[in-house]
């Protein structure tokens, strides 16, 4: 997939009852061995039918944290998603709409999606860190339209996302165009968000804490 071989990532897949300690363990791992870098920022997004473009009655919930770091090449990702109403087929992050927090965006990162993300189920938990020097891991188009270089694109990305002009959207069987989708903003969200989907995926906490307790240290 073009990622720098010291860079390493962790998924699971399988989530349609409550996840397994193996997923709390694998989050937390993932989350425990990226580098904290003082440069880096991150980005909170939850996720619904009702934030898409087109909103949907999708019974589907999410949650994001993406941290960024435009000067060590850094994209972090740590997705879980559960009760699609269809099975995944893609997910990618967005960049960059005209108006914050709403309408559509071309996709920016990886395509033909996050490489390793779980597809063909109705939930499951991703954690990938990207090198964002390497043009493979951007989709062609974004690069293309930003100078053509990393370099460009890793500037107009972080630029949209700084602005809430970037979104992370799941695509699935049910939805073709967008099951679940939140905009990245670096407000940490209320706690009664992340309370809807803690009912639902128990290791979307483990996850949160483990990336707190990181960037404290």
């Amino acid at each position: 997939m073009g990622r720098n071989p010291s860079i390493k990532g962790c998924s699971h897949e399988n989530i349609a009852r409550p996840p397994l300690a193996a997923a709390s363990l694998c989050a937390l791992l993932a989350a425990a061995s990226a580098p904290s870098v003082a440069a880096s920022t991150s980005y909170y997004a939850t996720l619904s039918g009702a934030a898409e473009d087109t909103p949907n009655a999708s019974p589907g919930m999410g949650a994001a944290i993406v941290t960024f770091d435009l000067s060590a090449h850094l994209l972090n990702l740590d997705v879980s998603f559960i009760s699609l109403a269809g099975l995944n087929t893609a997910a990618h992050i967005h960049c960059c709409n005209l108006t914050p927090s709403s309408g559509l965006a071309g996709v920016a990162t990886e395509t033909p999606s996050f490489g390793g993300f779980p597809t063909g189920v109705s939930g499951g938990m991703y954690s990938m860190m990207y090198d964002t020097s390497l043009a493979s891991n951007w989709n062609p188009a974004f690069m293309a339209a930003h100078g053509g270089t990393t370099a460009g694109a890793e500037a107009a990305f972080s630029a949209g996302l700084n602005a809430g002009a970037a979104y992370l959207n799941i695509h699935s069987t049910a939805y073709p165009a967008g099951e679940l989708r939140g905009f990245l903003i670096t407000a940490v969200p209320e706690p009664a968000q992340w309370g809807m989907l803690l009912l639902g995926v128990p290791a979307v906490l483990v996850l949160a804490l483990a990336l707190a307790r990181r960037r404290r240290d």
